[in-house]
């Protein structure tokens, strides 16, 4: 297959509402190609950034690169309407995004970076320094920017974001959401934002407050989901207050282009707060398995990915090829991929999703032969690109599914970003 360019347009139906139909139609779409596959449903792909403008409601959406890293798609999905700016993970990507295509003229990199060799190629070029923001917490940080490259050296200014700590103090759960910046009150992000602007060779031109604690936590069903949801509401009441006098105190010492917030998870109390002029999401369109626990919305599964049995041990067992894609995060069996299709079908416990097989059983695993295929999903987003060299296109019509191109993930195009 040749790489692609992918037009996403609003879906007239949802195929993958039809799990009977939907994974057996992938299945047929890309049986000429090798396992491991992964696939994006184009129709499920558009659907689910079509939800997040919706859920958006006019806020401008910062995609979040990491969450998806597949250029095509970040391409696609920028060409909407509601869809401004990317949020990198690292300066080396961003620096990647930036130096080429003019459509990636606005990367803010989400973290603090001491990557010496990147801001030194970001401080020699003005139009790299025009199009990439990158996030500060501390003067440490800036210090350390200095002593790569002094001021007087630096083709153009650097711009900054200032970090608040969006995290919530629980009385009942104690401390609840993420160890990010340490500015968590208004009197700080003032204190930090003047010694910014009084520094030589940064420009402060924007804000960031990560609700991790909302956005990444899922929160359907009862009994802890209840506390969840409990904390959730409140974390949001606290934190549009406190976020919107930070954001009042900074903006008397510097002229912010934006104040991005939130994720995928927490779309609609972040656009609920109007010191907010921006969200960012990117897990959202790929539709891991995640989120099937939210209650505020629900994500088609736009990716996925198959393989192939090649061991029967038993009658009650097969065994698929490789499987363990293992998402980052605190060890549990919410982290490991999720077997779809055929559905009944479950890991072993002493087994589970390994490095080198993933044996299977339950009732559909006793029709399973030597070279059948399973679907499954990865808990997360990104995360799965960095598996595959590139994901299979599928666009799924009234007269079935129909394999119409690739597109390369960062991993396929030679890049291996943290």
């Amino acid at each position: 297959m040749t790489s692609s360019a992918l037009t996403l347009t609003r879906p007239r139906n949802a195929p993958w509402a039809h799990p009977a139909v939907f994974w057996p139609t992938l299945t047929a779409a890309t049986a000429d190609l090798e396992t491991p596959c992964g696939v994006l449903s184009v129709e499920a792909l558009a659907a689910n950034a079509f939800d997040l403008y919706d859920r958006a409601r006019g806020l401008p959406i910062r995609v979040a690169s990491k969450s998806v890293r597949v250029r095509g798609v970040l391409d696609a999905v920028l060409s909407l309407p509601g869809y401004r700016g990317i949020l990198a993970y690292t300066l080396p990507e961003a620096l990647w995004l930036a130096g080429g295509d003019t459509r990636y003229d606005d990367v803010v990199v989400g973290y603090p970076t001491v990557d010496r060799a990147a801001l030194a190629q970001l401080a020699s070029d003005a139009q790299l320094a025009s199009r990439v923001t990158l996030m500060i917490d501390d003067l440490a940080q800036l210090d350390l920017i200095d002593s790569v490259v002094s001021p007087q050296r630096r083709a153009a200014p650097i711009r900054l974001a200032l970090e608040l700590d969006a995290s919530y103090e629980s009385a009942v759960l104690g401390h609840v959401g993420v160890r990010r910046s340490p500015v968590h009150t208004a009197e700080a992000a003032k204190k930090l934002a003047a010694a910014i602007v009084a520094r030589p060779g940064f420009r402060l031109v924007g804000m960031m407050g990560y609700e991790a604690q909302i956005a990444g936590v899922t929160n359907r069903g009862t009994g802890r989901a209840t506390v969840i949801r409990r904390m959730q509401r409140a974390s949001a009441a606290e934190l549009a207050e406190r976020r919107g006098a930070a954001v009042s105190a900074v903006r008397e010492l510097a002229d912010l282009e934006f104040v991005n917030g939130g994720g995928t998870g927490s779309i609609e109390t972040t656009r609920a707060d109007p010191s907010v002029t921006e969200v960012a999401a990117g897990s959202g369109l790929f539709g891991p398995h995640l989120f099937d626990g939210y209650v505020q919305f629900r994500p088609a599964p736009a990716a996925a990915f198959s393989l192939s049995v090649v061991r029967r041990p038993t009658a009650e067992v097969a065994t698929l090829l490789g499987g363990g894609w293992i998402a980052s995060g605190p060890t549990a069996s919410d982290r490991q991929p999720q077997l779809v299709w055929p559905e009944g079908l479950k890991t072993l416990p002493r087994e589970a999703a390994g490095e080198v097989q993933t044996p299977v059983t339950g009732d559909a695993a006793r029709r399973l032969s030597v070279g059948d295929r399973v679907w499954l999903r990865h808990t997360k987003a990104g995360e799965l690109s960095e598996h595959l060299s590139a994901f299979a296109l599928v666009s799924i019509g009234e007269n079935g599914g129909e394999l119409v191109g690739e597109l390369p993930t960062y991993r396929g195009e030679g890049k291996a970003f943290l």
